[in-house]
């Protein structure tokens, strides 16, 4: 038997945080969760880590103090925002526990801080941890290239619940740098984030993004290559969480181990 991998959870009391904790509680293959971190305000403070995610328990106290949830960790989860995951990946670094990151909403700025920590350490980066939606990336760079901006207009659609607080999502933003990629552009320079009003004719080789937020829908990303007399659709539609939850434990698995560098799913799944 493959020896036991310690988890941490860092943003255990989110949805993220409540949908991976049962899954390493119900894991046979090794997987033990040894730490599980929330900000100091959370309600969630002094709870068994378990009870409070659904599971059993586990004789584990949710804690605000970083260092204490990664004490014995061999490897640190983080879904929380964009500047907790920054101070986490610091302290990461500090005490050699390479990271998973899920969290979202990074400016340009953090995401350079996040590149400096990785020369250090060893971090796994996604905006979104589905197996599925990381193939569909792949794809995505792929039909980009070969369905070319003078006929094919790119425009994504995605919707998310009403408590998100980044939009686009991160995946969409991902989509669209993989569209952008397959046609040799950086996505900033061709990128539409809204349109209103009178915007004329739509410019060749754009890449469009529109945005829902309501009720409590998971997760629904939408990249259309609209051209001559036909239309492509690449589409993920997310039922629940545990999609995500589950790659981002494979992510885990993987990046233990790894020298310091910045990793995508990209990585994780040899694409």
């Amino acid at each position: 038997m493959a020896a036991e991998l310690r988890v941490a959870m860092l943003g255990a009391s989110g949805r993220m945080g409540r949908s991976i904790i049962p899954l390493i509680a119900g894991d046979e293959a090794g997987l033990r969760l040894s730490g599980a971190l929330v900000a100091r305000d959370d309600s969630a403070v002094g709870q068994d880590a378990g009870a409070f995610a659904g599971t059993a328990p586990l004789a584990l106290a949710i804690t605000a103090d970083p260092r204490h949830a990664l004490a014995d960790a061999d490897v640190a989860i983080d879904f929380t925002v964009a500047d907790a995951s920054l101070r986490n990946a610091a302290t990461c670094r500090e005490l050699g526990v390479p990271m998973v990151i899920g969290t979202t909403g990074h400016s340009a700025a953090q995401l350079a801080e996040l590149t400096e920590i990785a020369r250090g350490l060893a971090i796994v980066l996604a905006p979104n941890m589905s197996l599925g939606v990381n193939v569909l990336l792949k794809l995505a760079e792929l039909a980009a290239r070969a369905l070319q901006p003078e006929q094919y207009d790119a425009e994504i659609f995605e919707a998310h619940h009403r408590n998100k607080v980044d939009a686009p999502s991160g995946t969409a933003l991902a989509l669209g740098r993989a569209a952008a990629a397959g046609r040799g552009v950086e996505l900033d320079a061709v990128a539409d984030y809204a349109r209103h009003g009178t915007t004329g004719v739509r410019e060749s080789g754009r890449i469009g993004f529109s945005v829902v937020r309501g009720g409590d829908i998971v997760g629904d990303h939408r990249l259309i290559f609209a051209g001559p007399g036909e239309t492509v659709e690449l589409v993920h539609h997310a039922q629940d969480r545990l999609g995500f939850a589950r790659g981002a434990l494979v992510a885990a698995r993987w990046v233990v181990g790894r020298p310091p560098g910045l990793y995508s799913m990209a990585d994780v799944l040899g694409l």
